[in-house]
């Protein structure tokens, strides 16, 4: 050995790779794809939909079930307040997910919180505000909490074998499956849920309207759910924008959205808004820091001054105008261009026996109908398995009765103990059940009187054995059990409305004029990539070589003004409008706007058209690969509110070849070729104007089975080649092409 400085140095040995830990790992396998996504990926999708973030029938993920069970085991029903911490240390029995995770879980239940129209958690202490980004809790060692009385309603009965129990993570204790709640929670609280590949999103409804729908529908499964179920009922309060047939949707599909919108006070005196009510969508950071940007961008130009005043006595947004501006208005450009007015989309993805299902609320009350039946039943025979136990145990101590003296004789004439049980089977003809509980009766209750109070109670046993077996048996008697339970629930919980249900008439009342803009004239220049430029006079004087991406280039220029719109029709039959004035003068040394970007295009939607319009005249001419061509009035796109999107903005029912903005008055000639090498060359005015945007349109050119139209081009100038092949009357089959004609190749 080497040694150094009086000391042995000992080489060391090599340190292991991973492979030397992990048997495969390093090596190069050939695997398919799919047999890897099934073996790894699968099964962690499918407990991120099962046991994470889809709610099932009792309105609980379980994080959420694990929480409150654990808060009810630990006697905080009824009980006094203890710190959040007990709590969170408790529920890591149950749910190993660490505190951080536990605690946001129980904030979003708390009171204080105000995320839930029907808390499940009291508190004391700071638990944050839903409706704020900024205002975060305190730490789980301050704040304190019990559960709320409602929660009697979920956990009544549990102990009465309703529900399945199973392990915990680590077999050391159990706890349930589901709640056995006694009213459709699933609907009363919402529910919000990513998990891979689908998501959930159940709104909430107000608890008395859901306990008399599921009423309703007990007694009557045709029963109409709006006569009952009004509208969507939010924590936050707010105003939601009645719209029936959207309403109906929701209920019927599960699938659909409402608006909400905040409410608010004017101080005319003050000259100032107060908002006390916000969408649940949003929060008060978001909503102000879109004003600012409205007011900094001189969209909006009579606001002075915005506050966040909320405090104790609640949510509370102040706005101060400036002097002569009319609050309504101002509102009522707000709710247009800021999320004080707000959509929540419903999904009602629910957990049906660990499988995900999209429901209706009919569907989703009948699901939860038949699982409390099940729990009636269960617990049914629970109670009656206990009552014949007794009746059971009572009969044997009838026998008893006829000799006191001879029970009590051969119990003290047994010689060893473990034959007194045998003795009394075979003195008394009872069974060990029996004998064991008549051995085990004190000597002071061996009288007459006592045996008889017993007995007296064999007769009351037997009547409600025979009820109870009646109610085992009876469909309609678990109905009956059930809707009484629900009427309890409303007498006790039930609480008015806390949105305002608002008619689509009072909406529309408050005319909102049109921003103000300065116009002058303006070029637009539109590229092939979906680039735009708006370049001033000066602009267009001073521009140099214009920058474009590489490979793009300008198709299309257009000298207008800048209070003009846009109108851009995708390829997923949607058409896009803005103004001119909302997108920044450019330079031609600028690549400009991405259109797509800008106007809230989805993923992968890509442009087939775009112009520039002053006034909605003229119409647009658009060509289909199956030969037909559709003449639609550009008025059908023009809109009374300034909308953004407009769905169906050509007919989708076969791909589109080409699209021309002809002017009123003006019939342009269009030759049309087939992938077969035929030509046809016609009018415009040969064709109707349609006033309805999604027209399929009408047969321009007949085709063969398995040919289409390949292109169409605008002909600026007729030549004697193009004549021949020019038709008068629609349809026609067009002419084979011959490669002499120029132009027409």
């Amino acid at each position: 050995m080497a040694k150094r400085k009086g000391k042995e140095t000992v080489k060391k040995p090599p340190r292991k790779t991973a492979e030397a830990y992990i048997p495969g790992s390093g090596e190069i396998r050939n695997e398919i794809i799919t047999d890897t996504l099934e073996i790894n990926f699968m099964p962690y999708a499918m407990s991120v939909i099962i046991s994470r973030a889809i709610p099932e029938i009792d309105g609980f993920k379980p994080s959420h079930r694990k929480l409150l069970y654990t808060m009810y085991k630990m006697g905080l029903l009824g009980g006094s307040l203890t710190k959040s911490a007990n709590v969170v240390g408790q529920t890591m029995r149950l749910n190993p997910h660490g505190e951080g995770a536990i605690y946001d879980t129980m904030v979003r239940m708390t009171r204080g919180n105000e995320a839930l129209l029907v808390p499940y958690v009291e508190s004391k202490g700071n638990f944050g505000k839903a409706y704020s980004r900024d205002m975060v809790c305190a730490a789980s060692r301050y704040t304190e909490v019990k559960l709320t009385e409602v929660c009697k309603e979920l956990f009544t009965d549990i102990d009465s074998d309703t529900v399945e129990f199973i392990d915990n993570y680590d077999s050391t204790t159990t706890e349930p499956t589901l709640l056995p709640v006694r009213f459709p929670s699933v609907l009363v609280n919402s529910n919000t849920g990513i998990a891979v590949g689908m998501a959930s999103n159940i709104c909430p409804f107000n608890l008395k309207e859901v306990c008399e729908t599921a009423i309703a529908l007990l007694k009557n499964p045709d029963h109409d759910l709006i006569q009952t179920l009004t509208a969507p009922d939010f924590p936050g309060g707010g105003a939601l924008i009645y719209d029936k047939n959207a309403l109906e949707e929701i209920y019927n599909t599960g699938r659909g959205s409402v608006k909400v919108r905040a409410i608010y006070t004017a101080d005319r005196k003050e000259n100032r808004i107060e908002v006390t009510q916000i969408p649940p969508t949003t929060s008060v950071e978001a909503i102000i820091d879109k004003i600012v940007d409205l007011v900094k961008s001189g969209r909006i130009k009579e606001i002075s001054d915005i506050r966040d005043e909320t405090d104790l006595a609640g949510l509370r947004i102040a706005i101060d105008l400036k002097r002569g501006a009319d609050p309504d208005v101002i509102m009522a450009k707000l709710y247009k261009t800021t999320t004080l007015e707000d959509a929540f989309s419903a999904n009602f993805n629910i957990l049906i026996g660990a499988t995900p299902m999209v429901m209706g609320i009919k569907e989703i009350l009948s699901e939860w109908t038949a699982f409390r039946v099940e729990c009636v039943k269960r617990r049914i025979f629970f109670d009656l398995k206990k009552r014949k136990d007794l009746l059971h145990l009572l009969r044997g101590l009838e026998l008893i009765l006829l000799d006191i003296d001879r029970a009590i004789a051969t119990v003290r004439n047994t010689k060893e103990e473990s034959m007194v049980i045998p003795n009394l089977m075979a003195e008394f003809g009872i069974d060990k059940i029996q004998a064991e509980y008549v051995a085990e009766i004190k000597l002071r209750n061996l009288n007459r009187e006592y045996i008889l109070k017993r007995l007296a109670d064999i007769e009351k046993l037997e009547a409600e054995i025979a009820e109870l077996e009646l109610d085992f048996k009876s469909k309609q008697r678990q109905y009956g059990i059930i809707i009484r339970e629900l009427e309890e629930v409303i007498k006790k919980y039930g609480a008015p409305r806390k949105t305002l249900i608002l008619e689509p008439e009072a909406v529309t009342a408050v005319e909102t004029p049109e921003p103000e803009a300065v116009d002058y004239p303006v070029t637009v220049y539109f590229t092939r990539e979906g680039y735009m430029k708006k370049l001033t006079t000066m602009a267009v004087k001073n521009a140099g070589e214009h920058k474009l991406k590489d490979g793009d280039a300008i198709i299309s220029t257009f000298e207008t003004t800048n209070n003009s719109e846009i109108l851009v029709l995708s390829d997923r039959q949607n058409a896009y409008k803005a103004r001119l004035y909302e997108f920044e003068d450019g330079k031609s040394s600028a690549m400009g706007d991405y259109l797509p970007a800008k106007l809230g295009f989805e993923d992968g939607e890509g442009i087939v058209f775009f112009t520039c319009v002053n006034e909605y005249t003229g119409t647009l001419l658009i060509f289909f690969e199956n030969g037909k061509a559709a003449k639609v009035d550009l008025g059908s796109y023009a809109t009374k509110q300034n909308r953004r999107k407009l769905l169906g903005g050509y007919s989708g029912a076969s791909k589109v070849v080409g699209i021309w903005q002809l002017k009123e008055g003006e019939p342009q000639n269009f030759a049309v070729y087939t992938n077969d090498t035929r030509c046809l060359v016609f009018d415009s005015d040969l064709l109707d104007t349609k006033t309805s945007r999604n027209t399929i349109g009408v047969t321009v050119i007949n085709l063969k089975s398995g040919r289409k139209v390949k292109k169409v081009v605008q002909i600026q100038r007729m030549t004697k080649n193009m004549e021949a092949y020019k038709v008068f009357s629609l349809p026609r089959a067009g002419t084979p092409i011959k490669t002499e004609q120029l132009g027409l190749g």
